[in-house]
């Protein structure tokens, strides 16, 4: 399995934490392992707790990181970070990384749902062992609670109409896909105002994906 992940601003990022080689860092967002690789490459007797939530992330990094022990790897979310740093025995850190927001694989990896590029089940899913799916959000939240993820998580100008869409679409059926879920939001938004700005379902999606994650 590779989990391909191209992360922006890399070397600013790593420089900015100034990292000791005996120092204590944690890396609450570990996806495929490149900040935390830069982080163990500058390690000798320090300690590095990789911390994510999606499972095939932390199965990547386990094995990725194999041996190296300076490497503490823990499947958790990282609002969870206090509580598995206290359990993996540290007290105290010098640096923590977090870079929040869905990789390149999750978007590739078609089956997940996360992405709009591809007709698949509505999932979203950075945690598998959550029962609570995009479908759930789209299909039982209100138009008022759409409508408020939609702007404070997307920040679409177009939250209120695509929030009526949706709610109008499923008294009809049940919305099941992403693609299904691509053409509400696509008559929810005027033509002319389509063409521009890229797809008109990545605010939206990001909105579910933040609200369910």
């Amino acid at each position: 399995m590779e989990f391909n992940h191209i992360p922006v601003l890399f070397h600013e990022t790593i420089d900015s934490l100034q990292i000791k080689p005996d120092g204590v860092y944690i890396d609450g967002t570990a996806g495929g392992g490149g900040h935390s690789q830069a982080i163990l490459d500058r390690l000798t007797t320090g300690t590095l707790l990789s911390i994510d939530q999606d499972p095939d992330a932390v199965s990547v990094v386990t094995h990725r990181f194999a041996g190296n022990p300076c490497s503490v790897v823990r499947r958790a979310n990282f609002s969870e970070m206090a509580g598995v740093a206290h359990e993996a025995g540290l007290d105290r850190v010098d640096g923590v990384l977090l870079d929040i927001g869905v990789s390149s694989y999750q978007l590739d990896e078609a089956s997940r749902g996360f992405t709009y590029r591809e007709d698949v089940p509505l999932d979203m899913r950075m945690d598998q062992r959550q029962t609570k799916t995009a479908k759930d959000i789209v299909n039982d939240y209100s138009e008022m609670e759409l409508y408020h993820i939609i702007r404070n998580y997307g920040e679409d100008k177009f939250a209120k109409n695509i929030a009526k869409h949706i709610v109008a679409a499923r008294s009809e059926k049940p919305i099941e896909t992403t693609f299904e879920l691509n053409e509400i939001i696509k008559a929810a938004i005027p033509m002319k105002c389509r063409a521009v700005g890229g797809h008109p379902s990545k605010k939206t999606f990001q909105a579910i994906r933040i609200e369910l994650n």
